[in-house]
């Protein structure tokens, strides 16, 4: 077997059960220990797969701060809010999670379309100030300032009050085996908070976040109402996610 073919192999294996065990590997391939590790050092090297200790897991997504992110696949993001802005309803509770993704989605919601938009962030609130007919609540507490949220015991008590119909959640990263994972523990909770208190959670991904894991644990991808991703991305590429949930929707 070539080394680019185990190496094939060996990310098939990753994306399918979330971890590589060397001394499994070598047995599956009849090959030595030393040719796997050998494998996922290069691999490592490569930015493929993070090395960890009797073998590999996913890697974990670079955490640029709240402008970096504002240019990265913008126009993607663009087409997700919108598709997730079609699916409010007039008079629903909608609760917009932090991030830019979720900006494009205050950005188109319609404009004369009566709403409550609930929030922890401040700059998802600002974005509609000029909504006439969205109905704004802001929840306070400690502002994580990396994602510009509320985390906190006050900002959980705040949410506990609302029952939203919708939570349109985002995160930095999505795996078939690890679940919706996120870079911080605090905004993890709050996140989970969130869906619990929501009667429905869909999460907007870009293509980056998927088959990656970060280090906190938001939700199973069989625990969110549906998924709303690119247009662009392959069956083959969603196939792992739409075995748990087979409401995927397409931007």
């Amino acid at each position: 077997m070539l080394t680019s073919q185990r190496k094939t192999l060996i990310l098939d294996i990753l994306r399918r059960d979330g971890q590589v065990i060397a001394k499994r590997v070598a047995e599956d391939f009849s090959l030595s220990e030393d040719t796997i590790r050998r494998d996922l050092r290069e691999m490592a090297a490569e930015g493929l797969l993070k090395r960890v200790h009797g073998g590999a897991m996913p890697v974990s997504p670079d955490l640029p701060d709240f402008t970096q992110r504002r240019s990265v696949s913008s126009e993607i993001k663009a087409r997700l809010g919108a598709k997730a802005a079609a699916m409010v309803k007039p008079g629903q509770m909608i609760f917009l999670d932090g991030g830019t993704t979720t900006a494009e989605i205050a950005r188109h919601l319609p404009r004369d379309m009566p709403l409550t938009v609930a929030t922890h962030s401040p700059t998802i609130a600002a974005e509609l100030e000029h909504h006439a007919t969205a109905e704004v609540i802001l929840a306070g507490g400690r502002l994580y300032k990396h994602s510009m949220v509320a985390t906190g015991a006050a900002a959980m008590a705040a949410i506990s009050q609302l029952r939203p119909d919708l939570f349109f959640l985002g995160v930095t990263a999505a795996h078939p085996v690890h679940g919706l994972s996120t870079g911080d523990f605090e905004e993890a909770a709050i996140k989970r908070h969130i869906a619990r208190c929501s009667a429905e959670t869909h999460v907007l991904l870009t293509q980056e976040k998927f088959d990656l894991v970060s280090p906190c644990p938001v939700l199973a991808i069989s625990e969110v109402a549906g998924l709303i991703v690119p247009a662009e991305m392959t069956d083959e590429r969603l196939k792992p996610y739409r075995d748990l949930n087979n409401t995927i929707a397409a931007a």
